[in-house]
């Protein structure tokens, strides 16, 4: 496999050398000319804002444009600059991410900003290697930074360029192998307009999202097809390559709905698992699926059945969430529940950020 890999990198490194001179200008002006006539209208395109640049960028890590977009409008509007996300507390930002998901993202986020504002003077690096810095600012998003906001020669390379490139160049690289990274941001930067490059990392991504789809791309309407190499032998729906993803784990949670006439009982998350810093319910956990009885409450499910509200299955990215809520209602649940819980309110919950599901189960029971 190494040998494979190392060949099909040498013949990358060749098609580069052989195909510079020729063609990557032209391939360059298609991609442009393209962009500036086809371009969706996003509220941080044309931004030159590092923050709303990052922010922008931040949201839409595995998130769709459409379901980001509220998000950004709802952050831009609570905190205009980086000053006032550092100024937030940590629930604020958590609370304002909630069903986004991915919820690292978000204490990312609110951390990056403190260092931005107690490190640099509360205004962005321009640099690649000082942007990567940041907390939860990886390649892609550093690179994003700093060619949009501050013209710097730097490609960007998330899942819509990886596919314009391994179809343009017929590259068989895994795109998730180890060292294919590396190996396609040789590539990126040498297709790279260095004289436009926030424009040209744009357009790239455009045209994966828009035009080389990952099934049915738009052929026929690519501006560079002729340039293309899986167009050419057929192979558009081949590749990229991706090897097989990691098996998904399956989990089972049962939660205990506590509440009285005006209060319920909520935990904050702890960090090393999922929906750190978020609140849910006292949950039992198990690998099988059955539980007999709540040890942290010292109460028997068995007796529970006639109050199992609710079964749902939650799906992450390498976890299947199986849910079962219960629910309890007491004279006063101050009086009779113990334990490191949190007692609020009714009125109080939408200052609390809730995972999903947690949601989810309170607005179907008209308490959100």
């Amino acid at each position: 496999m190494q040998i494979y890999i190392i060949n099909l990198y040498i013949n990358s490194l060749f098609l580069l050398i052989v195909l510079k001179p020729l063609i990557i200008k032209n391939i360059q002006t298609e991609i442009l000319r393209w962009f500036r006539a086809e371009k969706r209208d996003f509220l941080w395109r044309g931004q030159k804002d590092a923050y709303k640049i990052w922010l922008s960028e931040i949201i839409l890590q595995q998130t769709r444009v459409a379901q980001g977009m509220p998000y950004y409008l709802k952050f831009i509007s609570a905190f205009p600059d980086v000053e006032a996300l550092a100024k937030a507390s940590e629930q604020e930002v958590l609370k304002l991410w909630q069903g986004l998901g991915y919820y690292s993202r978000a204490r990312n986020l609110h951390t990056a900003a403190k260092d931005i504002v107690e490190n640099y003077n509360a205004s962005f690096p321009e640099e690649f290697e000082e942007l990567k810095k940041l907390k939860g600012v990886g390649n892609y998003t550093a690179a994003a930074i700093a060619s949009i906001s501050y013209n710097k020669p730097v490609a960007v390379l998330d899942g819509n360029v990886y596919r314009v490139l391994s179809r343009l160049y017929e590259d068989e690289i895994p795109i998730n192998e180890n060292g294919a990274e590396k190996h396609y941001s040789i590539l990126a930067n040498s297709l790279l307009d260095k004289k436009n490059p926030g424009d040209f990392n744009e357009a790239m991504m455009e045209l994966g999202a828009m035009i080389c789809t990952p099934q049915n791309p738009k052929c026929e309407e690519c501006p560079i097809n002729r340039f293309c190499k899986a167009k050419e032998n057929n192979l558009t729906e081949i590749l990229p390559i991706k090897l097989k993803k990691l098996k998904v784990r399956t989990r089972y949670l049962h939660y205990l709905f506590i509440h009285d006439a005006k209060n319920l009982i909520l935990k904050k998350r702890e960090a090393g698992d999922i929906w750190q810093g978020l609140y849910d319910f006292p949950l039992e956990e198990n690998e099988g699926g059955k539980v007999k009885i709540f040890q942290s409450l010292d109460l028997d499910l068995t007796t529970l059945k006639k109050n199992n509200l609710k079964k749902i299955t939650h799906k992450l990215t390498h976890q299947t969430l199986e849910i079962s809520f219960y629910k309890i209602e007491l004279k006063s649940i101050r009086e009779q529940i113990k334990g490191d819980y949190i007692f609020v309110p009714f009125t109080k919950l939408k200052d609390y950020p809730l995972p999903k599901p947690i949601e989810n189960f309170l607005k179907d029971f008209a308490v959100l």
